[in-house]
């Protein structure tokens, strides 16, 4: 077991370097197949710390700043900072410390600071329970927060960080909304989503090889519910990867048309397809190149995923902001190249997993001033479980990650529903 804890150390140990020291997310590490060498227990621990790590990653480093005079290289930095949140969340000293200064011991460029990292962790080991217990949740960085704060105030920031701390639970979408295994599996959600706790592994779920739901976020299966597909009706699925909203639509009775530009994504599309019996046409083709006439539009645009940070506690660290102005030019693109894609008469939703109003409800406000033909319906958003707070001044639908604090929180999300003059 000693052995088996160094060899997920050392690995969460790179996925930290690889987040911090070359901005890749850990999903972009787990493709490069940075973790393949190692058996599926020790894999999911070295992801489960990183994650971990990078969660806690303020609380840990004001709490190192004490005790640091300069901060080190950065491979002793995240030694540092992995161990001091293994020891806040209440791991064995022992092993904590003495696994990461032998790490540290065995570098070449940085062995001789293994004495630092032992003073430091031991000390860690006294503090960081208590502290950890009684700090504020971890701050976002400034070059997320400030917008975030400008947008919707330091107390909304402030509950989107506790959010973020939380981490998020496993939700289901049933292929059959009346299947009884639903009340089985876990809570009903007002939105008609099912909340797994504990849920382990996911395969080893009822009704999973049966293709009798899909994981999906409670707020990621609101767009298709926004859009109301109807059976038959001919729909265009763009960005579709991994398949969640694309399998709503076909359950819906919908010939579906799913596009996606990954194909290593859209892989995963049709074996999600294959495992539920669903049925829809998969391409793996630029959404900009799409030609021909739908009833419907579903564009869940490429996004900064702001909104997924309590899933995803390494998008902050890895990005800087620096790509999001093409971003939300690529969804402007996106959004008018749709346009001429729908049938007079049908309508779009547009959607991002963001909380950056310019990806949001500024993307939605210029998209209506360019093209007259488009409304917005209110009614479109009188859906079960949809609190009518939720909805902004001009018929668009605003979740943030805090909202339904009590029942364990969403990811955040803006959906909006244009209607295509007849």
């Amino acid at each position: 077991m000693a052995e088996q804890g160094t060899a997920a150390r050392r690995a969460a140990l790179a996925l930290l370097d690889a987040t911090l020291g070359e901005g890749r997310l850990i999903a972009e590490s787990l493709g490069a197949g940075l973790l393949d060498a190692l058996d599926p227990p020790d894999r999911a621990r070295a992801q489960r710390l990183a994650l971990e790590t990078l969660r806690h990653l303020d609380t840990a480093d004001r709490l190192l700043k004490r005790h640091l005079r300069k901060r080190p290289a950065l491979a002793v930095e995240n030694a540092l900072r992995l161990g001091t949140v293994e020891l806040g969340l209440g791991a064995a000293a022992h092993g904590v410390v003495s696994d990461l200064v032998t790490q540290v011991g065995r570098s070449r460029r940085h062995g001789n600071l293994k004495g630092l990292v032992n003073a430091v962790l031991r000390k860690m080991a006294e503090e960081a329970p208590a502290e950890f217990a009684r700090m504020r949740a971890p701050r976002l960085p400034n070059w997320l927060r400030r917008p975030l704060r400008d947008a919707w105030g330091a107390e909304a920031v402030a509950a989107m960080e506790a959010a973020h701390l939380r981490g998020a639970p496993l939700d289901l979408t049933l292929k059959d909304a009346a299947d009884p295994i639903g009340d089985a599996l876990g809570q009903r959600l007002p939105t008609g989503s099912i909340r797994v706790q504990g849920a382990g592994a996911v395969s080893a779920l009822p009704g999973f090889s049966e293709g009798r739901w899909w994981v999906q976020d409670a707020a990621a299966a609101l767009p298709v519910r926004v859009l109301a597909p109807r059976e038959g009706e001919r729909i265009l699925d763009l960005c579709a990867a991994p398949g969640g909203k694309t399998m709503q639509l076909a359950a819906a009775g919908a010939q579906v048309v799913a596009v996606d530009v990954s194909e290593a994504r859209m892989r995963r599309v049709t074996e999600n397809l294959a495992r539920t019996g669903l049925k829809a046409e998969c391409r793996v083709e630029d959404a900009l190149a799409q030609t021909g006439l739908y009833d419907a539009i579903l564009l869940d645009a490429p996004c900064s995923a702001t909104g997924t940070i309590r899933r995803h506690p390494d998008l902050p660290h890895a990005k800087d902001g620096s790509d999001f102005g093409a971003l939300i030019d690529l969804q402007a693109a996106m959004i008018d190249h749709a346009w001429g894609l729908l049938r007079p008469g049908g309508r779009m939703v547009f959607c991002t997993c963001s909380v950056l109003p310019d990806e949001g409800e500024v993307q939605v406000a210029e998209a209506l001033a360019r093209h007259p033909d488009a409304r917005l319906d209110p009614a479109d958003l009188d859906r079960p479980g949809i609190d009518p707070a939720w909805i902004d001044d001009q018929g668009g639908l605003r979740i943030l990650p805090s909202f339904w604090a009590d029942r364990g929180g969403l990811d955040g999300f803006y959906i909006a529903c244009l209607h295509k003059t007849a």
